[in-house]
This record gives C-alpha cells, sequence and structure tokens, in this order.
C-alpha cells in the first residue's frame, strides 16, 4: 500500500463515528449507562475461523467495534474455534488483517479453546446441580425424540441418570474412552418447551480430531450455544450483539448464564486467575439486529466455498466476491463500506439492500480520496495534423478538480494521442456529443480539434482519426473561451504505459442469485460479463503507483492498482466500481 493511500485510510479510521446516532441498540446502551447498570461498554466480535469474512460481517465489525469505540468501551476479537477440522490458522490470520483493515483494532485478542478447561468445569457444575445428563442417543435419534415445531418432543431414556452416573461418564467421555458420536451431553431443560432450542440442547459431543490449538489434548468439544454465551461472561461482556437468527437462541444464552453463574462459582474462577485471566466477569445481555443483506450477493460461506472449489472464480480474495478480501482487492474502500453500515443503521426489520447503495457510498468515499488520472482503455489512434513531427510538451493538471491539496501533476502532450473508441462515431445518433468527421470536441486541458480524415484498414474499421488543432483554443489563447459541446480524455501515444486493466462488475446477473423459483441454480445466474480483461493505456504517473492506490481514471470510473500483480514496469488495474450506477437502466 503506498504512503499516501495508507495515511489517507488511517485518517478515515481513527476519526469516531458519528455522534449521537440513534437507534435501539445504543439507546439500550444509553439506558444502562444511565441507570448505572453498566459504567464501562464492553463488546466481542466472535467470528468462526472457518472461511474468510464477507461483507455481512462487516455489519457487525462496524457495529460491536464502533459502538465500543463511541462508548469509550474496548471490543475482543475472539475466535470461535470450536469446530476442529472446519477452522484453519489461514482463516485466522485473513479475519485480523479484514478487521485491521476496516480501521478497528481489538481490546484482546481470544479464542474459545483458551476456555476449554473452564468450560468442562462448568459443565461438571452443571451435572452436580442436576442440570445436564449424559446421553446414549445418536443424532438420528436425538432428531427424533426432539419433536416438530408442532408436537413436543420425548424424554431421552437416559435423561434420569444420577448424578453419579453422569460424572463418570463425562470424565470418561473426556478421558476418549467413548467413540465419536457414542455420547452426547446435554442441558436438562424441557422437551416439551415452545422453543426447540431449549428442548435439551447438547452441550459437547464427542469429536476425537487434533484442534489446531490444543493439539489431541480434547477428545470432546463444547457446542456453540454453551461455549459462546459462557465465553463473553468470562470475558466481561456487556452487550452480546449478534443478528436476528440467534433470537430463539436468546433463551438458552440466559440459561446457560445463569445456570453456571461464573460470577458467584470461586472454582472456576480461581482457575482463571491461575491462567493470568483478570477480566472480571459479567452477565451479558444479548440483543439481536438485523442482518446486512445486499442484492446481487450471496454471504453463504458454503457457496463462496463452492465458487472458490470448483474454479468459478480467482480465488478467495477475487475482486468479484463478496468476500473483505475480494473487496480490498477489487478497491473498495473501508470508508466506503463503514458509510453503508451508518447509512443502513441498526434495526430488526430483515430487508434486502440495492447493491447501488453500496456502490454509491464508495464512489463517495473515492470522489473525496482519489486523485485523477488519464487512461484509455479501447485505444483509438488520433493524430493532430498541424503539430509538427516530433512535436512534445508537458502540460500541468490537478490532481483533484475539488482539493488544491492534492496539488498538480505534468501530463506529456504529443502529436499522436490515444483516445477512447467510444468517443468517435463515423455515423452519430441523435445527442452525440463527442468527435464525429468534420466535428469538433475539446480534447482535455489542450484545446479543439476537428476530425478532417478517418483511416481505415481493409475490412472498413476506423483505425486513426487525424485531426487539426484551433491552436487559438488552447489555453493562454483568445480562442480559448471558445465553446464546443463534447470534451474528451487523451493520452500520448509516445509517452503511454501499457497496462492490464481488469473490468470488473457484479458476480451475479439478477437481484437475488439464491431464488430457484425460474428453475435456474444459483450458480448458472453468474455474470459471464463479471471480469473482463483488456490493455489500455495510461499516462506514465498512474503507471507509476503502489498497489493499492486508487484513482479516479476520468470518466472512466475509480480504479485501483492490483495489491497482488501491480508493477510499475507491468502495471496492473482492478476497475473498482463505475462514476455511475449502469445497473439502473438494464432493470
Amino acid at each position: 500500500m503506498s504512503t499516501e493511500t495508507a495515511a489517507a485510510e488511517t485518517t478515515s479510521a481513527s476519526a469516531a463515528p458519528a455522534e449521537g446516532q440513534r437507534d435501539f441498540v445504543r439507546q439500550i446502551i444509553r439506558d444502562d449507562l444511565a441507570t448505572g447498570k453498566h459504567h464501562a461498554i464492553r463488546t466481542r466480535f466472535p467470528p468462526e475461523p472457518n472461511g474468510y469474512l464477507h461483507i455481512g460481517h462487516a455489519k457487525a465489525i462496524c457495529l460491536n467495534f464502533g459502538i465500543a469505540r463511541e462508548f469509550a468501551g474496548w471490543c475482543n476479537l475472539r475466535l470461535d474455534d470450536t469446530n476442529p477440522g472446519k477452522e484453519d490458522p489461514e482463516f485466522v490470520e485473513g479475519i485480523k488483517d479484514d478487521v485491521r483493515w476496516l480501521g478497528y483494532e481489538w481490546h484482546d485478542l481470544r479464542h474459545a479453546s483458551d476456555y476449554f478447561e473452564v468450560f468442562y468445569l462448568a459443565a461438571v457444575k452443571l451435572i452436580e446441580d442436576g442440570h445436564a445428563y449424559v446421553d446414549d442417543l445418536n443424532a438420528e435419534e436425538m432428531r427424533e425424540y426432539r419433536g416438530t415445531l408442532t408436537a413436543p418432543g420425548r424424554n431421552s431414556p437416559h435423561r434420569e441418570r444420577s448424578v453419579a452416573e453422569n460424572l463418570d461418564l463425562f470424565r470418561r467421555m473426556r478421558e476418549g474412552e467413548f467413540a465419536d458420536g457414542a455420547k452426547t451431553l446435554r442441558a436438562k431443560i424441557d422437551m416439551a418447551s415452545g422453543n426447540i432450542n431449549m428442548r435439551d440442547p447438547a452441550i459437547y459431543r464427542i469429536r476425537r480430531i487434533p484442534h489446531q490449538n490444543t493439539g489431541e489434548a480434547w477428545p470432546i468439544y463444547p457446542m456453540y450455544d454453551y461455549a459462546h454465551c459462557l465465553s463473553d461472561a468470562l470475558e466481561g461482556i456487556t452487550h452480546s450483539l449478534c443478528t436476528l437468527e440467534f433470537e430463539d437462541h436468546r433463551p438458552l444464552y440466559d440459561w446457560f448464564v445463569d445456570k453456571v453463574d461464573l460470577v458467584n462459582h470461586p472454582e472456576l474462577w480461581t482457575r482463571l486467575r491461575e491462567g493470568g485471566f483478570q477480566t472480571e466477569p459479567a452477565k451479558p445481555r444479548q440483543i439481536e439486529f438485523s442482518r446486512l443483506n445486499l442484492s446481487y450477493c450471496i454471504t453463504s460461506k458454503r457457496k463462496l466455498a463452492q465458487l472458490v472449489n470448483e474454479g468459478l472464480v480467482d480465488g478467495w480474495d477475487d475482486p468479484r466476491m463478496n468476500t473483505l478480501r475480494g473487496l480490498r482487492r477489487r478497491g473498495f474502500t473501508p470508508g466506503g463500506i463503514r458509510l453503508l453500515i451508518e447509512r443502513l443503521g441498526v434495526s430488526k426489520q430483515n430487508s434486502v439492500i440495492d447493491y447501488a447503495i453500496f456502490e454509491n457510498c464508495v464512489r463517495e468515499d473515492l470522489d473525496g480520496s482519489a486523485p485523477r488520472r488519464m487512461a484509455v482503455l479501447d485505444p483509438l489512434k488520433l493524430t493532430i495534423t498541424n503539430l509538427p513531427e516530433g512535436h512534445e510538451e508537458k502540460l500541468s493538471f490537478s490532481n483533484h478538480p475539488k482539493d488544491e491539496s492534492f496539488g498538480t501533476r505534468e501530463v506529456p502532450f504529443a502529436r499522436e494521442l490515444w483516445i477512447e473508441r467510444e468517443d468517435f462515431a463515423e455515423v452519430p445518433p441523435k445527442g452525440f456529443h463527442r468527435l464525429k468527421p468534420e466535428g469538433e470536441v475539446r480534447l482535455r486541458g489542450v484545446g479543439i480539434v476537428k476530425c478532417e480524415e478517418l483511416l481505415k484498414d481493409a475490412a472498413g474499421n476506423v483505425i486513426e482519426l487525424r485531426c487539426t488543432l484551433d491552436l487559438e483554443s488552447r489555453q493562454g489563447m483568445p480562442g480559448a473561451d471558445r465553446k464546443v459541446k463534447g470534451t474528451i480524455h487523451w493520452v500520448s501515444a509516445r509517452h503511454a504505459v501499457a497496462a492490464e486493466v481488469r473490468v470488473y462488475d457484479r458476480l451475479f446477473n439478477v437481484a437475488a442469485p439464491d431464488d430457484d423459483s425460474d428453475g435456474k441454480s444459483w450458480i448458472e445466474h453468474i455474470n459471464p460479463e463479471a471480469k473482463r480483461i483488456v490493455q489500455a493505456w495510461l499516462e506514465p504517473s498512474a503507471a507509476a503507483a503502489a498497489p493499492e492506490q486508487r484513482f479516479q481514471f476520468e470518466r472512466l470510473g475509480y480504479f485501483v492498482a492490483d495489491r497482488v500483480d501491480h508493477r510499475a514496469q507491468q502495471p496492473v488495474f482492478n476497475r473498482t466500481v463505475t462514476l455511475r450506477d449502469t445497473w439502473a437502466k438494464q432493470a
């Protein structure tokens, strides 16, 4: 990343969220502070490291870290690594990188596996208090006994085992005596509950598989609903913010926290103190909010993995992907993502947000932060015949028309230029204000040219425009203010640098790719035009960009130097977004 880019992002990221944001989550927090229920706010972001983060995670990141920052508290990053075999240290590093890229820093980096010993002791306490039992039912039998949404479940035949027997069986589970799936530790709650999550949910299952952090120390692993709430309590989290699909899990969340009662469990707390753990435990409050759902997107980790594994995209950081890594490589900005989250706000109403809103937030952020450069993606040669052979000069251009602090640059100008092919029409349509036979147009920063002659190849294709430059229309000359309707950009053919430009667009060509009502699978909705590669010509200062440096290529859109493949000697740029929404007129 260039120093200029890094400095701009650091400045943007360090700015506190907008003061006085009003939503139901922040109101709960304000009330808790006002009543003295809490004196400091503690949140956490707890992803499972079984894949890379996507745009849907950005809302949870911005909310948890943003609220902690806004209320002068802190936010932990906790990796929910309770599912060995599906988790990978590579994803852990990716998650850390993505959180930092979005502009946030965690208070503590934690793993659920840090607490495995405490989880085990807490489970022993549940057994001793008559709140848990070891069950011999297999997974299929447990589903059968659980009942349905309209029919209550049935008690397991093993539900009334004695405390002594349950303690013995659980100890033997811990020692690795039983095969995978042979036994399960379950909470003893209510098999007739209207909330299926409360029908004796599993607490521990047997999985004889090594863990990336604890090795082969544990043949049993805690379930998410159990480990998650106790991790929150152990870390002193005050507000556990999660998406709406966990609303039905909240009674179970509270049940585990209340029954284990870490605050009043000295044995567990002594064990933590011995491990150097200093945070006081708390009784966290779970609050649910709606997910970020964008049109033209999928956020299923399974489907994102399928795209990668089947070679339908070029990896997790493919700029067509809505992973944060992909968005970053595409040139989307942390500021644009944070702006989207801020504008959408926080609610309990699930809805699908038009992808164009996201693109507009990125445009708005880039409009103020991206220097301007000139590039030609589909070149057509233009020769100015009334300039001498070998003519060459340097013109001064502003780096940003709205911000003088960006300074100026020198752009080489010569007799032979490249212009965009679409800026010329031999038979112009109505309302066409660019170059045409015998027509005039202003060359950006140069003056007015008139098309005098066309050169064509054997197939009849126009390959060169021969034009004359009105020398009186040049800057500082009497005719500099002469009006013509069109202005086009250019690059000097003699000085331009060849570059690979990857023209990216939305990965799917329908707003709801998961909707199979048309009889098509989601894969059939992949947009074949989502990636095009062209050889473009750049002004030299654009080619010299550092990886991840972003520009507005005038009249074309926003582009970024690819963070992996770009070299000054072999430039590679990715199109981030067009200057205007090109999908609205297709809808």
